[in-house]
């Protein structure tokens, strides 16, 4: 594309430099020439919450062939993997299949590493502060950390994960030492004794990191890991053949339909030698139209009632992660628990009053260390972000009313109190996961991302016609 003469230049910003941010502008970069910003406080793009931790038991969950910046590219990530610029690997990175389970820094550093080009060349710039404030008449104003602005047509948000939220029944230990809220901050964990109790709040990912991590730093003391559930993330399974169950066909109108659908395919599975691996791999690929199919009252009754069993077999951990976690519980060292919290005192050692799921029972808990791994709080993210609240003041946007992140419309773009979306403003990443369904894992951020771009490229298209028309 190519400006029209006299025109001033057509400005995206892009709010947010980690995976969703860096996707969009490295796609974006390819499909138009307008003037693409980057505003990310950090010092490269690409890495965000996920992709910055230095911990080498912080691993990707998924194999280098399955992760990419380029849709169309599956491999990307493995070839670039085996240049030279490419960092070394921890020993155990690979495993006898040949596939590779790099730490997340690594994956990192590969996206900064494709941007790193773009950025050189002009096609992207990087504005390394924060969004402090945002105001609107006919464009953008985001004023920045750094006493500057940046004055953009188009903006898009691809803000970082909100930390995870405290518990309402752990307020008490706010602002307690002993209570750790973001195991993922640099040295979180370099104060814990090697024999001290802790209890991991979630059983999920995160957990499972933070057991990896204690288990290298030789860990002797009872780790527990409370949910609701007791459930625990799953591992990788087996190479084997695709299932055949195709839930696109005859979509499930309820949570219980398509739960009585993936039952009967579990079983035709089992009986033809498949582990359930096969099913969840196709309610993956198949999520966006399932998930469609679902009027908000049923995917308010999935997020209840099904949400916990979709996430731990959805969300694999990687082997090394999975052996070391493994090992702790054989040790006698980690123990998972379902149950729920009903009161915290503080002391030492804290105390933790509980409730046992299976049958009621409450009981006590002593701990040194309260370690927050519940994942990020989608919910309250308009109040987290200055920039957020602000175009929410404005009217521009809205919560969702899953409480997963933004009100997005199908195609991407946020949808305002009042009136039409005008297409100037829209969500990358997981906040617009209610709209679209699964948006965490790499493949689905990429996915969408590579959506946005496109809709950004018409939306310059279209401003430049009306600057043309005027």
């Amino acid at each position: 594309m190519s400006k029209l003469h006299g025109q001033p230049p057509i400005t995206v910003a892009i709010i947010g430099g980690g995976l969703s941010g860096a996707a969009v502008a490295y796609h974006l970069a390819g499909l138009t020439d307008a003037d693409v910003v980057v505003i990310e406080p950090r010092a490269n793009l690409g890495r965000g919450l996920a992709y910055a931790t230095p911990d080498p038991d912080h691993r990707l969950n998924v194999p280098d062939h399955k992760m990419t910046l380029r849709s169309d590219q599956p491999e990307h990530f493995r070839r670039w993997l085996h240049t030279a610029e490419a960092p070394s690997l921890p020993a155990n990175s690979a495993r006898l299949s040949g596939e590779i389970y790099a730490p997340r820094a690594v994956f990192g550093t590969y996206v900064a590493a494709q941007l790193a080009p773009l950025q050189r060349a002009g096609r992207l710039r990087h504005v390394q502060a924060r969004v402090i404030s945002v105001g609107r008449t006919d464009r953008y104003t985001l004023g920045l950390s750094d006493g500057g602005k940046v004055v953009a047509d188009i903006v898009v948000l691809a803000t970082t994960h909100p930390n995870a939220g405290l518990p309402r029944e752990l307020a008490g230990l706010a602002g307690d030492p002993a209570l750790i809220g973001d195991p993922f901050a640099d040295g979180a964990l370099a104060g814990l004794a090697e024999d001290a109790r802790v209890l991991i709040v979630g059983n999920g990912l995160t957990s499972a990191d933070i057991v990896a991590s204690l288990h290298r730093r030789g860990h002797r003391g009872q780790i527990t890991a409370l949910s609701r559930h007791g459930y625990r993330s799953m591992p990788h399974g087996p190479v084997q053949a695709a299932t055949t169950a195709d839930f696109a066909h005859t979509l499930a109108s309820t949570a219980l339909q398509l739960l009585r659908q993936v039952r009967v395919a579990l079983a035709q599975d089992q009986a033809l030698g498949l582990t359930w691996h096969a099913v969840f791999d196709r309610l993956r690929v198949q999520g966006p139209v399932i998930w469609a199919a679902f009027q908000e009252p049923e995917r308010r009754r999935f997020l209840r009632h099904l949400r916990a069993l979709w996430d731990i077999h959805r969300f694999r951990i990687a082997p090394q992660t999975y052996e070391a976690n493994q090992q702790m519980q054989r040790l006698g060292r980690l123990v998972s628990l379902g149950a729920r919290i009903v009161s915290a005192t503080p002391g030492s050692p804290v105390k933790i009053g509980l409730q046992a799921r299976h049958n009621g029972t409450r009981f006590a808990l002593a701990v040194d260390r309260v370690v927050l791994a519940t994942g990020p709080a989608h919910g309250g993210i308009i109040a987290a972000v200055p920039a957020l609240a602000d175009l929410a003041a404005l009217g521009l946007l809205q919560p969702d009313p899953l409480g997963l992140g933004l009100l997005t419309a199908a195609n991407g773009q946020a949808v305002p109190v009042s009136g039409a979306a005008d297409g100037t403003l829209l969500v990358a990443g997981p906040l617009a996961r209610a709209a679209v369904g699964e948006l965490m894992g790499v493949p689905e951020v990429i996915t969408w991302a590579e959506h946005i771009a496109r809709e950004v490229a018409r939306q310059v298209v279209a401003r430049r016609g009306l600057v043309a028309a005027q």
